[in-house]
């Protein structure tokens, strides 16, 4: 009994870190680098634009966020994240509210990680281009818009 409930375990370790190589595996669909330009301390909303390189084309957007950046440091006036799309398969579907689907926090070696994903099913792998700063969205999550 004990050896078939081994047996099983390490087959479902297998399967599940096979599973994990594949996703960390994937080629991003695109880019996307953020600048935050202003921030309202008081409600923790931030603003700003992007680049969204996808096909070899830089389109640039618009975010808004409720919480992001929320414990970065008030003398930096501007701050970086930067991440890869997956999912994108019209330029369209980038457009949205992202929502967090997984997070973590600063590291010592700086930065932190989020895994948000919007209702047309693209998910942003984003992380901090400002080392030793963490960010945070709030339930409201991120909404992203390419300019016309």
């Amino acid at each position: 009994m004990t050896r078939i409930f081994l047996t099983l375990l390490m087959v479902g370790s297998l399967l599940a870190t096979s599973k994990v190589s594949l996703t960390l595996a994937q080629e991003p669909d695109a880019t996307v680098k953020i600048t935050r330009r202003s921030v309202s301390e008081a409600v923790g909303l931030s603003w700003g634009d992007g680049v969204l390189t996808y096909k070899g084309k830089e389109y640039t957007f618009t975010f808004q966020a409720s919480g992001l950046l929320r414990e970065i440091d008030p003398s930096i006036t501007t701050a970086e994240l930067s991440g890869q799309v997956f999912n994108l398969k019209n330029l369209e579907d980038f457009n949205g509210n992202y929502k967090i689907v997984k997070a973590s926090g600063a590291s010592d070696s700086g930065g932190g990680f989020a895994e948000m994903k919007n209702e047309n099913g693209v998910v942003v792998h984003m992380v901090t281009i400002t080392g030793g700063h963490k960010f945070t969205l709030g339930a409201a999550g991120m909404t992203m818009e390419l300019k016309k």
